[in-house]
């Protein structure tokens, strides 16, 4: 199987209009998988398989699970994993997230898949996230449009950004994560999930 560069993937999806993460987003990530030694990631959202290679070849012990609904696109992902020859490392699930069912745990969650949808995926999957494990999510800012949505006179955009601030508000009122936001790449979010004990709850009251 050929090998190809990653440069290939990036100038594909510019081409073919497919949404990937922006460098300045796929770098923080990557840099946050080396310096934290994360080892067991999940993606919601694998599209042509390009951040799923990148947090793979940060180390060569990393595992990635992946799940992609949208068949043409699950197959070039699986196509694009083997001859970055990484087949063994990254496992590519055809369904839809919200109906998989999995055992796994995971130290990072990586949700860039159907903004509609973050809150779901982010609740469907807290079972399957370590403590201090974290969630990534990215496009929080939409373009801009998530600060100031007066840029567009789409009706459906317009209803897609109420939902992407839905799904900011639940993640600064979560008291089971803390949430850092970064205004890097389309905008994310760092959910690092915490463990809230009946007793620091009793103590807070008694303070």
């Amino acid at each position: 199987m050929e090998h190809i560069r990653i440069e290939t993937l990036e100038e594909f999806a510019k081409a073919n209009s497919v949404p990937i993460m922006q460098k300045e987003g796929i770098d923080f990530l990557t840099n946050y998988i080396k310096e934290n030694n994360i080892k067991n990631i999940l993606e919601i959202g694998t599209a042509i398989g390009y951040s799923a290679i990148k947090m793979a070849s940060v180390c060569d012990d990393i595992k990635v699970t992946t799940i992609e609904k949208d068949k043409s696109r699950f197959d070039l992902a699986v196509e694009n994993i083997d001859k970055f020859n990484l087949s063994d490392r990254i496992n590519v699930i055809y369904s839809d997230a919200l109906t998989v069912d999995l055992t796994d745990t995971f130290d990072l969650i990586f949700i860039d898949a159907a903004k509609s949808q973050y809150i779901k995926f982010f609740e469907k999957f807290d079972k399957n996230l370590k403590i201090n494990g974290v969630v990534v999510s990215d496009n929080l800012s939409f373009h801009g449009l998530v600060e100031d949505d007066s840029k567009t006179n789409n009706r459906n955009t317009k209803q897609l950004v109420k939902k992407i601030r839905k799904y900011i508000d639940f993640l600064k009122e979560n008291k089971n994560y803390k949430t850092i936001f970064y205004k890097l790449g389309d905008g994310i979010a760092l959910s690092t999930k915490i463990i809230v004990t009946s007793q620091s709850k009793c103590n807070k009251q008694s303070q």
